[in-house]
């Protein structure tokens, strides 16, 4: 007897959810396309108690109280929000973006040539940033990501950037590591997701929202062995709807030290853009696009595969 097929992961919803978000966006005005958005976001408020359960326990330490059911219906509008820009993007949409104030060496090392490892996190529109990084900059990138199904918006904006973007899926372990080298080798900065640990073969605890949580540290790792720099970065929408660019000064291995001074630097540089990201999430807690258990202290590092820009599977999208 064999052993049962286990179904591919996918996205909730259905098959053509995203294909009719991207009609409505194209036939119907604004005013009457972002009511109709809500509508939807509501019900999927109504119908998600598990997602919901996470949402509350989340913002309950984002925010510092009990959130109420209008918090977690904005929560839920963000990502929403998040996903009709990907959309609208995919749809031919031009999206504006800029850097932060001190971010600046963001940009000039990704214009000097050289490629790195970006490390990011589930919030706000750091995916999209991924995307507009090859167009924008003339960057090439590879993503580490989950393949999971019914993901449209991943699949056209993967093909609508092919030019500079490439996919390694993280389910597929067999070929990881010889992506990752070949990756390397042909030239392109390697984007990975490092703040869920289910994917994740190295994990440590980090300081954040008020008590020590386990993060992915796989990053740190691998630039030790490919002897890249590592660039933590997020991307958030300022009250325009411009993408602003947030990210760490660079850690660069050093060939002098030996590998725990190394990954001591490398815990040192987390930790401080852990404290950056913490202080944008107090100022817009619903950009945490985190709609599972959220790193809970107490929690067994997994001994799995490799952090991943993966697709929230089990989220709202």
């Amino acid at each position: 007897m064999t052993d049962a097929v286990q179904p591919p992961a996918r996205n909730p919803g259905p098959s053509w959810g995203y294909r009719f978000l991207r009609l409505c966006d194209r036939i119907l005005p604004e005013f009457v396309f972002r009511p109709l958005r809500a509508i939807g976001t509501w019900v999927a408020v109504a119908f998600m108690p598990v997602q919901r359960r996470h949402s509350r326990s989340y913002l309950k330490l984002a925010l510092g109280r009990a959130p109420s059911l209008t918090d977690v219906f904005r929560h839920f509008f963000a990502l929403e929000e998040a996903l009709m820009l990907k959309l609208r993007v995919a749809n031919g949409r031009r999206h504006q973006a800029r850097l932060a104030g001190g971010s600046e060496h963001f940009r000039d090392y990704m214009r000097s040539g050289k490629y790195a490892f970006l490390g990011t996190f589930h919030v706000g529109h750091s995916d999209l940033l991924g995307f507009l990084l090859g167009p924008h900059e003339n960057h090439r990138v590879f993503m580490v990501r989950q393949r999971v199904a019914n993901s449209h918006d991943t699949e056209v904006l993967g093909a609508l950037f092919s030019r500079w973007l490439t996919f390694i899926w993280v389910n597929e372990p067999e070929n990881l590591l010889f992506a990752l080298k070949e990756a390397v080798a042909s030239g392109g900065s390697i984007a990975m997701k490092c703040d869920r640990v289910e994917f994740s073969a190295k994990s440590e605890w980090f300081e954040f929202l008020g008590t020590q949580r386990l993060f992915p540290f796989t990053i740190y790792h691998l630039a030790l062995i490919f002897r890249l720099p590592v660039f933590l970065c997020v991307g958030v929408p300022d009250k325009s709807g411009v993408s602003v660019l947030h990210s760490s000064p660079a850690w660069i291995p050093d060939a002098a030290a030996g590998k725990a001074s190394n990954l001591a630097r490398g815990r040192e540089h987390f930790q401080a853009f852990l404290r950056k990201l913490e202080g944008v999430l107090r100022e817009n807690p619903y950009l945490w696009f985190n709609f599972m258990d959220f790193n809970p202290p107490g929690a067994a590092p997994p001994a799995t595969a490799v952090c991943a820009e993966s697709e929230p599977s089990r989220t709202v999208r």
